[in-house]
């Protein structure tokens, strides 16, 4: 276990404690509660608009019942203990500005957000387990995607300086009750930034730097790169004590892509994906943490709402591929001493270490909604659309690259997304996610306080499954650290 002497640093590409040994931090995400991601809990939307439909059904006070008990559920002592025993010293705990102001009074900064925080924090240090502080959803949107909590495909917060006013305070208040304490291994100012012209970016982590460091000069930031976490090319010099996080997905962990075969050419691509992720820092002398990575699986048990022909024994064959992928980007990190942290701790069978049960009240409430959703590719995480509605945005997609001239077709940001993946981010992640969300909210109708209490208690750690072969990976690997 972890024994928290001192407030980490960086030292050239190292992260060190106060007596110069170098800490690779190794561990997960906690998506889906603090900040919430539709994949991970099944709902659909964003945030904010999924709560605001849940509260239409319930009213305020039911509402505010079922969120308190699944925060609480989510991540509990026991999570710490079967974490920390794996071997796992570091927890990246994402969060949505909204728990700590509200947007028609941004100044005022709630004290419930920091109470959710301390529970975390606190329940973490008992087994020795540092935490990343990870603002994931800013006022206006980072990116252009609905993890923002954003329901449009535009990032705002480049553009309105008031946005980033308010984030800069934030982060002022968050580093003055923070200051000093060793539990926390650091701050990361901004999840997956996008900024279309590049250099706004820079210049927030400048300016947001500069502001922490006057009230707390002593935690590390860690700093996204551009466009998803994966572009350090407009990083100006390399401000102090800083680490760069990148994020280093793999499309052979992915349905629909080549899966991973365990072939050389394979192997080298997830090294040449590396490496030019890593390239800025490794020439600025700065230590990387990989941020976010990972496969998504496929199910291997019949769960409510699963399709009639679900092949589980197939499922696990494809599953041991990705696993296979997983264990390739392992090694390769290991070789580079880099820190990472795997997306995500527990959700609903798509990434976790830990997921709800198939036999859980959650999935029966929700097992048929979910499988909509992936029928429908109403998320990309989960997404496994049918092929009559696949045709649809193939339709689409050929009909805007008639009329666009091709020159053009590159033209909307990132232009690594072709015309197709720009349609369906939007029309079906943003458009129909948005209309599904009061579908999945009518769900809650008539239930009382007795079964919203079940409902959240499906996400605690004793009534979830592990995914043991997963886990087994990372155990192995950060016993090796």
């Amino acid at each position: 276990m972890t024994v928290f002497s001192s407030i980490l640093k960086t030292e050239g590409t190292k992260i060190v404690d106060a007596s110069g040994k170098q800490v690779i931090l190794k561990g997960a995400g906690l998506g889906g509660v603090l900040n919430m991601e539709n994949f991970i809990t099944g709902y659909s939307g964003h945030e904010t608009e999924h709560k605001q439909a849940i509260e239409e059904v319930l009213g305020k006070e039911k509402t505010d019942f079922f969120f308190d008990r699944f925060y609480d559920y989510f991540w509990t002592e026991a999570d710490a203990e079967f974490y920390a025993g794996m071997g796992l010293n570091t927890l990246r705990i994402p969060f949505n500005y909204r728990h700590f102001f509200d947007d028609d009074a941004p100044s005022v900064i709630k004290p419930s957000g920091f109470a959710l925080l301390d529970r975390m924090v606190k329940r973490c240090a008992k087994y020795g387990i540092y935490v990343v502080l990870d603002l994931h959803a800013v006022p206006g949107g980072q990116n252009q995607d609905w993890h923002s909590d954003s329901a449009i495909h535009q990032a705002l917060f480049w553009v309105h300086k008031d946005f980033q006013d308010r984030v800069v305070n934030l982060w002022v208040e968050i580093a003055k009750h923070y200051k000093g304490d060793v539990r926390i291994a650091g701050y990361n100012p901004v999840n997956e930034p996008a900024d279309p012209e590049h250099t706004r970016l820079w210049a927030f982590y400048v300016r947001v730097e500069k502001a922490i460091r006057e009230v707390d000069p002593d935690h590390i930031l860690f700093l996204d790169g551009n466009t998803y976490a994966g572009d350090f090319s407009h990083f100006g010099k390399p401000l102090p004590n800083t680490v760069y996080a990148i994020h280093d997905y793999a499309l052979f962990g992915f349905p629909g892509f080549e899966q991973y075969e365990n072939k050389p050419e394979q192997y080298a691509k997830l090294v040449r994906q590396f490496e030019r992720k890593v390239k800025v820092a490794n020439e600025a002398n700065v230590p990387v943490w990989n941020g976010e990575f990972g496969p998504v699986y496929e199910p291997e048990t019949v769960y409510p709402g699963a399709p009639a022909d679900i092949d589980v024994k197939e499922n696990a064959a494809t599953n041991v591929k990705r696993y296979n992928m997983l264990a390739a980007q392992l090694k390769i990190y290991k070789e580079s001493s880099v820190s990472w942290s795997i997306w995500t701790y527990k959700d609903v069978g798509i990434q976790g270490l830990v997921s709800v049960s198939p036999d859980s009240p959650w999935y029966k409430k929700f097992g048929d909604f979910i499988e909509k959703k992936k029928r429908l590719g109403a998320d990309f995480w989960g997404a496994h659309p049918d092929p009559s509605s696949d045709a649809l945005y193939d339709a689409l997609a050929e009909h805007f690259k008639k009329e666009i001239p091709e020159k053009f077709h590159k033209k909307m940001y990132p232009p690594l997304w072709d015309i197709k993946r720009q349609i369906t981010r939007v029309s079906r992640e943003i458009v129909l996610s948005s209309y599904l969300c009061y579908e999945y909210a009518d769900l809650f109708t008539g239930l009382t306080e007795p079964e919203l209490d079940e409902l959240a208690k499906s996400f605690c750690i004793e009534n979830c499954v592990k995914r043991d072969l997963l886990n087994k990976f990372l155990a192995e690997d950060a016993a090796s650290a």
